[in-house]
This record gives C-alpha cells, structure tokens and sequence, in this order.
C-alpha cells in the first residue's frame, strides 16, 4: 500500500503497539497527536473499534437542564455564566425543573443531564430537593446529574468534604454523573482559562470518589484552548490511570471549544481546533483508551452531523444523545437544535452501521433494523 510506503516508521510502529493491545506512553500518544498521517491513524483507531465493541451505534434520548447560569468562576471560555446578583442570572424552582423534564419525558427521554454555575446561594438542601422531587416524580428517567466542579463548590459553601457531598447526593437519589469541568486536565491550562476553577486534581479527586460510592460518570476533554499536543496526550493518559484504578466511566466524550462570545474569541480564534484536530482526537482516544474505555462518544453537537459520520469511523462507537434541550454551547452563538432519534437513526444508517438506542449506563433498549 502506498499509504504504508510513504507513512512516518514510528507511527506505524506505534500503531502496531496499539493494535496488539499494548499501552502507549506519553512520547507515542504526543506522537500520534502531532502526526499528519491522519488516514493511517484512523484506519487503525477504526479496526481496534470494531474489535472491541463491534459496529453498533448507540444513542440516548436526553435533555441537558441548566438549573442556574448565576456562577463565580467566571471561566473565560464560559459564555453561559453570569455574575451572582447580576440581571440576566437566572436558577430554576424544583417545579421549573420538573416541568421540563415532563416535556423531554413525553419525546422518550431516559436521561436528564443537570448541571449549572457555582452559584453561592444554593445549599445543599436545593440539590437534594431536586433530586428527591424528580425521582418521586419520574422514577424511570436516570439523574444524571452535577459534574466535579459543582460537587466541589457545594462542599466548600457547606463546610464539607466530597465523600460527605456525593453520599447525601446518592442518597437523595443521585444515580450517576457527566464528566463536565475536565476541560484539559493541565493545571497550567486552567490557570490561564480558568483560574477560579477547580485543579485537575481536584476533578479527578471527586471522580475517584463517585466511583468508590458506586456513581459511574463520564469523562470528557474540551480541546482548542491553547494548550499543546503533549497536554493533550497527558489528559488522555491520566483518564486511563483512572479507569484502571476504578473502572467508573462508562464513556469519553471530546469535543473542540466554541470561543464565540467568551473572553477568549479574539485570542483562541487563532488557532480554533478544526475538523482534523477533532478527528485525530477521536482516532487517539480509541488508541489510548480502548483497553479500559468501551465506548467513545461523537459529539454531533459541537462538530455537525458529518462531522459526527466521520468520527463513527475514526473509533467513536456512540452518537451521543438527542438534546432535547441545551443552554452552553447555545450561548456562544453555535447553532445547536433537538435532534430526533429518526434522524441520528438516518445518520448512522448512511455508513452503514447498525443502530441502537441505549439508556446512561449503555443497557440497550431497542434495536433499528
């Protein structure tokens, strides 16, 4: 082949370690990260997929609320946020909550992703009411709710630790949690995007503890931020200590920063991560992650249906899910809408490959021949 003959020796040799299931370093992943040969490298994360999980595509039906946009960190990437006291924050009423979960309910959702601002007038007791009120209410829809940024903040305004948070959380009925405020997991990064933020320490401090109270999460990577390929390869590779550790996440999802109305868009407009990039991420992640992360998630949302096609065959073997509604990405001026489950069922029929709807935990629920 051609494309073997003019391919870089160390890549393909690197591939060749991934492939017969071999753990790749920090130089390998920086390597494959930096590598032009995009074809090669999706090519293999695309077979190692299909080895591992086979050609199934699955989606969820889910709605992402925004319980509260009242935030102190005031991240520069953020054009969700909005100062505490200020005229355009907002926090939702447990029956404001409620009645949105109803609507995303009658379209078949099974998940409700909840997340919001570190907002400093919240105590425990909201959380907790929320959770109580929507188990009561809808006991068949998984709560998915509050990513480590927001665990940490409710443990600094109560005075407690994280072990003390996520207990009374699951006890309230917390059943699971995304994997939001990852970013890159590179404390200098974060001190330049968002310095009021939690560490990466403290991000995986808060997983390692879900998993051990039995929350399985998600972990995610928001790239395009100036950080460098190397960061890149040290946040894919600080996931996978963690899962072997714990075996909690049940999926990695990436996705490039949308800069528009942030702090950062005349600066990250320089150098956005493109199409390429997210590809190559997506091919790495399947390398990197493979052996302990079954299932990759495209993100159609942030990248486009096409985009998303393309990485269903560059090592994704998840579509996502239906967003029946969405507040964070919105903001920045990205376009972003409900996709119906006919269509990503469309999509995902147009490569060829087998779809299926799942719940959070990736149990299937219903086929589509």
């Amino acid at each position: 082949m051609k494309l073997l003959e003019s391919a870089d020796s160390e890549v393909i040799a690197t591939l060749e370690k991934a492939l017969a299931g071999e753990k790749l370093s920090l130089k390998e992943v920086t390597l494959l990260l930096e590598s032009r040969e995009l074809k090669l490298i999706t090519l293999a994360a695309d077979e190692l997929r299909s080895r591992q999980v086979g050609d199934l595509v699955t989606f969820v039906i889910d709605t992402n609320i925004n319980y509260t946009n009242a935030c102190v960190s005031a991240c520069k990437f953020c054009a969700f946020y909005r100062a505490p006291g200020s005229s355009e924050a907002y926090t939702l009423s447990v029956e404001e909550i409620l009645e949105k979960i109803a609507r995303a309910v009658k379209l078949g959702a099974t998940q409700v992703l909840l997340q919001g601002g570190l907002n400093p007038e919240l105590s425990i007791e909201y959380y907790e009411e929320v959770l109580q009120r929507v188990r009561e209410r809808f006991p068949q829809v998984q709560r998915h709710f509050f990513s480590p940024s927001e665990i940490v903040h409710i443990a600094r305004v109560e005075g407690l630790s994280i072990r003390e948070v996520l207990s009374r959380l699951k006890e309230a009925g917390l059943q699971s949690m995304p994997g939001g405020g990852a970013e890159i997991l590179s404390d200098r990064i974060r001190r330049e995007v968002s310095p009021n933020k939690i560490s990466w320490r403290e991000w995986r401090e808060v997983m390692l503890v879900a998993h051990e109270l039995g929350i399985p999460t998600t972990a995610t990577m928001v790239f395009g931020l100036g950080e460098s390929n190397e960061d890149r390869a040290r946040h894919l590779l600080r996931l996978r200590e963690m899962q072997e550790a714990t075996h909690g996440f049940t999926a990695f999802i990436p996705w490039s920063f949308k800069p528009g109305n942030t702090a950062l868009a005349a600066k990250q407009r320089m150098y956005e991560a493109g199409g390429i990039d997210y590809l190559t991420v997506v091919a790495v992640a399947r390398l990197v992650l493979g052996e302990s992360f079954r299932n990759i998630q495209a993100s159609w949302l942030t990248q486009g249906e096409r985009m998303a096609q393309l990485a269903l065959c560059s090592g994704a073997n998840d579509f996502g899910g239906t967003m029946i509604e969405e507040n964070v990405v919105k903001a920045t001026g990205y376009e972003t809408r409900y996709l119906p489950p006919e269509r990503i069922v469309a999509l995902i029929k147009q490569i060829s490959r087998p779809a299926a709807q799942r719940d959070t935990l990736y149990n299937i629920l219903r086929r589509f021949q």
